[in-house]
Formats: structure tokens, sequence, C-alpha cells
């Protein structure tokens, strides 16, 4: 049972890490919380907002009727005679109206009227009495109480003096003197009733409007990932063979991007697709050719008797020819497997790029003496690079080797190296028949030939180039052909003087 618990906790957990990597889950989450987010940002200003600003008019209204009052008090001289009725009646309906209470206290801080009668004749030391006193309009005050549900309110008793006729102004008295000050408390129930009746229809109207959002979420989640859906139907059609047709979903500007990118992808692999094909035909005849030639040759003797020693030996090394040249294309093939190889690992060492192709020119002119082509190496600077050291003299080795065969006798080969703070480039040009302009893209095509006469008259695979441009990719870097027919080629090899390992990459460094 323990197990089954297990697996089953296991199950769960992965469904849930799924959902979370799932962008339709994430829209619709998004969208979800965008919505509720802002319905309770709303609920919360509004009701804030409500309760402010009918504090507000409240105050203001009871601020209104109580300088009115204060007026009163004084026309009455009620803060030294308290038995006006009028003035009590006033008081009392004023606490009666807004469920509260009237404390009237004069300038010695003594409660000469509640409208309670619980606090007359006692002093009462309150902050904001003791400021209302001192400072009169200036010291008025309202606190709201929202714990308890009341505005308490301080309202300045003032006595103005007015001048009579014979009196002489002085400007040292003070024109209102405060007498006393009106401590009000007013409840705030219905404000408070108002609030939760308001809240309640506020609530119920953020369910519906979150019932709304739930399902707007779900159409919009959906909706915008249908061009996705599209396009993974899409694959998996040409996954499993239906079709081998472009992709066309265009619905946004980031399903395009994917679309474009998916078939260019689609249309690489038809290009690999064809030139495989078309390199296991070229290897079958490639192979074939050197073997027919020998069977051929095999045949011939066999069918004569007594044949001359001469022709024998000349049949001979025929045979022998074809045996190299078909060992030879198996090499050739068998370092382009290896090179094509992901991890095929680089010996990179810190190699002296001068003295190398001084040592591959001076194997190779033999080969160009007997030609009579001139062959010279120029070179701006000292040159040491990170590199595989077998891998770029092969590159070398490779185009010069073909710069001397591809071209006319009496010519010349020059090698040119130089190098900058990033790169050394080596140069090979030559005063060759050249490549004609159509030719130029698939020169590095495996057993593509410019002239397959002469190629196979010189001993040509048509795998060289293959090779050298795989060979100087790994090393991250570029080979380029320019060429004027009739006039000669340059071939360009442009490679990294530090070599960057990458994630891909598997490299034997060694230490100098």
């Amino acid at each position: 049972m323990d197990s089954k618990n297990k697996l089953s906790d296991l199950f769960h957990n992965y469904k849930i890490s799924n959902l979370f990597r799932s962008l339709r889950a994430r829209i619709f989450i998004i969208v979800f919380l965008t919505g509720l987010i802002s319905c309770l940002v709303m609920h919360y200003a509004i009701i804030e907002n409500y309760e402010k600003r009918a504090v507000d008019v409240k105050t203001s209204e009871v601020q209104t009727q109580l300088r009115i009052l204060a007026n009163h008090l004084i026309t009455a001289g009620y803060l030294q005679d308290t038995s006006s009725e009028v003035i009590g009646s006033e008081l009392n309906m004023l606490a009666n109206l807004y469920d509260g209470r009237v404390l009237i206290i004069n300038d010695d801080l003594q409660v000469v009227k509640d409208t309670y009668g619980i606090s007359e004749g006692k002093t009462i030391i309150s902050e904001e009495v003791v400021r209302c006193l001192k400072k009169g309009n200036d010291g008025i005050t309202s606190v709201y109480d929202a714990a308890d549900g009341y505005i308490e309110i301080t309202t300045p008793i003032i006595e103005t003096k007015s001048l009579e006729e014979g009196d002489v102004l002085d400007e040292s008295e003070p024109k209102e003197i405060v007498r006393g000050v009106m401590l009000t408390s007013v409840s705030t129930e219905n404000i408070t009733t108002t609030l939760a009746i308001l809240s309640r229809k506020a609530t119920r109207v953020e369910l519906i409007v979150i019932l709304i959002e739930l399902g707007f979420a779900l159409i919009a989640a959906n909706g915008l990932l249908k061009p996705f859906d599209r396009i993974t139907s899409a694959i998996n059609d040409i996954k499993a063979g239906y079709t081998d047709q472009p992709i066309s979903v265009s619905d946004y500007l980031e399903t395009e991007h994917i679309v474009n990118a998916f078939n260019q992808l689609l249309e690489r692999m038809k290009v690999l697709d064809d030139s495989r094909q078309e390199f296991v035909s070229n290897v079958s005849h490639e192979l074939k050719t050197p073997i027919t030639s020998v069977k051929v040759l095999a045949d011939t003797l066999l069918a004569q008797e007594e044949v001359p020693n001469e022709t024998y030996r000349d049949f001979m090394q025929d045979i022998s020819s074809e045996i190299d040249r078909e060992d030879k294309i198996i090499n050739d093939l068998l370092a382009l497997v290896k090179m094509d190889k992901k991890a095929t690992s680089l010996n990179i060492t810190a190699v002296d790029i001068n003295a190398m192709t001084e040592i591959i020119l001076k194997r190779l002119r033999p080969i160009a003496r007997k030609r009579n082509i001139e062959l010279t190496l120029v070179s701006s600077r000292q040159v040491t690079a990170e590199i595989d050291e077998v891998k770029i003299s092969l590159v070398i080795m490779n185009l010069v080797e073909n710069a001397i065969k591809y071209n006319k006798d009496n010519g010349w080969v020059k090698v040119i190296l130089d190098a900058d703070h990033q790169f050394f480039t080596v140069d090979v040009m030559d005063s060759g028949i050249g490549i004609p302009e159509d030719s130029i893209d698939h020169i590095y095509e495996r057993f593509y030939r410019v002239d397959k006469s002469r190629s196979r008259e010189i001993g040509g695979t048509g795998l060289g180039l293959a090779i050298a441009r795989s060979a100087v990719l790994m090393h991250r870097g570029s080979l380029k052909a320019s060429s004027v027919p009739g006039e000669g080629t340059t071939f360009t090899v442009k490679i990294p003087l530090t070599y960057v390992l990458t994630d891909n990459s598997q490299v034997k460094a060694k230490k100098m």
C-alpha cells in the first residue's frame, strides 16, 4: 500500500508540475488574477472613498450646526447661567438627532453641561479642548474613531467684542475671546450600516464578475493558443509522414516567427535528405568504379594465355593504381566521417603557425617542381594559435595541394599568413584554371567536381574541400573562396587565435 501511495503522490506531483509549465494554464492564471486584483482594488477604493466622504460630509454638517449653537450660547450667556430651557432643548435635540453627546466646557475646563447628565461640574483635561481654547477657530478638530463608531468634534465658543459710541480702539486687546468649548460626539452607526450594505452588494457583484472572469480566462487561454495548437498538429502530420509541405500559421507575429524557423529547418532537412541520397549514390559510384576497373583488368589477364611479362606488369600497375585510388577514397571517407561526429575531440595545443605552414610547403614543393610551379610563403608576422595541429595541417595541405593540381604549368601558388588580435588568416592563391561562378557554392559538397574528367585524371576524390571545411568549422572558423575562371582562385581560412570551449565540444588540451 505504501508503494502505491508513493506512486500516486509522484503522479499527482508530476501532473501539478506539468500544469504550471503549461502556457495555457499560465495565461488563464494571469488573466484571472488580473481581473480578480482589479475587482479587489475597486472594492477597497469604493468602500474607503465612500466612508471617508460620508464622514467628511457628516462632520461638516454637524460643525455648521455647532457654530450656530455656539453663537446662541454666547447670546444667552449660557456659560454663566445654564438654566435656559431653550438652549438645553437645543443641545438635547442636537444630541438626539445625531445619537451622540454634547459637553459644554468653560474656559476653566469645567463641564457646565452634559447631555448625558453625568459629567457636569467635573474638570476635563483634553489635548483637543486645550488647543481649541488657545487657538479658537484655528484649533477646531474632528477625530473619526472607526472602531467605536463615532466622530469627536471640538468647537470653540467665541465672544466677539463690539465697539460702542465713545469707546477707544485698543489694538492690543483681541476682538474675539474664546469663552469655552463644545465637545461633541456624533454616532456613525448609519455610515457603518450603509458600508455593510454596500460591501455586501459589492461582494455579490464581485462574485458575478469573478465567474465571468473565469469564463473569459478559459476562452482567452484557449483562443490565444489555438494557433500554437495548429502548429503542433501540422508538425505531427509532418512527423507522421502525411505531408512534407511548409506550415502557414500567421495569426500572430510570434507564430509567424516560429513557423518561418520551422519551415527553414524543414527545407534544410529536405536538402540534407537529398544530399544524403546523392552522397550514397556518389559513394556507391566512386567505390564501384575502381573495383570494376580491377575486375576488367583481372578478367582480361585470365582470358589470355601465355601473357608476356611486360603486358602482365602493365596490367598489374593499372590494378595497383586502381587499388590505391580505392584506398584514398576510403581514407578520405573515414576522415570525413570523423569530422562529422559531434563527439570528435580536438587535441588543442599552442602551435607556431609559421613553422607548421613552412613544413607543409616543404613537403609539397617536390610535387610543384614537377610542373615548374613556384610555391612561396609570405608571412606578415609571427603567429601562435590554439588549434588541433593535425586537422589544421590537413586543411592547409588540401588547399595547397589542390592549388598545385589544378594549376597551369609554369604557374605559381602563394600562401599568405597574417593575424590580428583575434584571428589568424591563411590565404592560398594560385594562377590556376579557376572555378566557374555557378560552382563556387557547391565546391564543399562531397564528391562534387568542377571538371570531373580532370579530377579523375589527377586522382582527386572530391572530398578534400569537404574535409577542410569540417575541420575549420570545428575550430569556429570560416573558409571562403573567390575565383576568376582562367586566372586563378583564392581560398581564405580564418580561425580564432584562442579556442573557446563550448558545451557541445570536447577538447583534449595539452600544456606546452
